[in-house]
């Protein structure tokens, strides 16, 4: 879905940054145990990278809503600012430390800012089959830094390879979740 620009008190805060895209990765063979395997994602995004909840007892500026093709959140201005960095991230996941996640999907994070400061930008995906033959769709689910509002459920962190998750799915295996 590519999402439409947001605007509020006369700045717009565009979106095309998060339009979907496609992307080839090279997994790289080991002599003697697997060859070289090119996987082709169609990536996509959820309004989750740039919108939020509202928290308990938080008072709404009615015009900081956005409406997507399932749901209306909030426009969140930290995560839209941080959802820029998405597309390079997903770009870099074959070099990323990935994790299994406890709800099926998996996540990775970065862990500087822009600026150079320390945070923890986790980013929740997950991959599956395309109706189109020999890809896969990898959805970015959402993406936050985690803050005292939305606290970390982390599970004990069980790494994971974007070349096997890739694998895993093309050839309809099932992977183990974290432990």
């Amino acid at each position: 879905m590519k999402w439409h620009d947001f605007n509020h008190q006369g700045t717009v805060y565009e979106l095309s940054h998060l339009h979907p895209f496609e992307w080839h990765y090279t997994a790289e063979g080991v002599e003697g145990r697997r060859p070289e395997r090119i996987y082709k994602f169609h990536v996509t995004f959820s309004m989750h990278c740039f919108s939020r909840d509202p928290l308990i007892g938080e008072t709404i500026d009615c015009n900081l809503w956005y409406t997507g093709l399932k749901e209306k959140r909030l426009f969140c201005f930290d995560r839209h600012e941080y959802s820029k960095q998405l597309p390079d991230i997903i770009q870099s996941l074959g070099d990323r430390a990935c994790w299994h996640s406890h709800h099926g999907n998996f996540f990775t994070i970065e862990v500087m800012t822009s600026k150079g400061e320390p945070v923890e930008y986790e980013v929740y995906f997950d991959v599956t089959r395309a109706t189109r033959k020999g890809w896969l769709n990898l959805v970015i689910e959402s993406a936050y830094v985690r803050t005292d509002d939305y606290k970390s459920t982390q599970p004990r962190k069980r790494k994971i390879r974007l070349d096997v998750i890739a694998y895993s799915r093309q050839q309809k295996k099932k992977l183990r979740p974290g432990r």
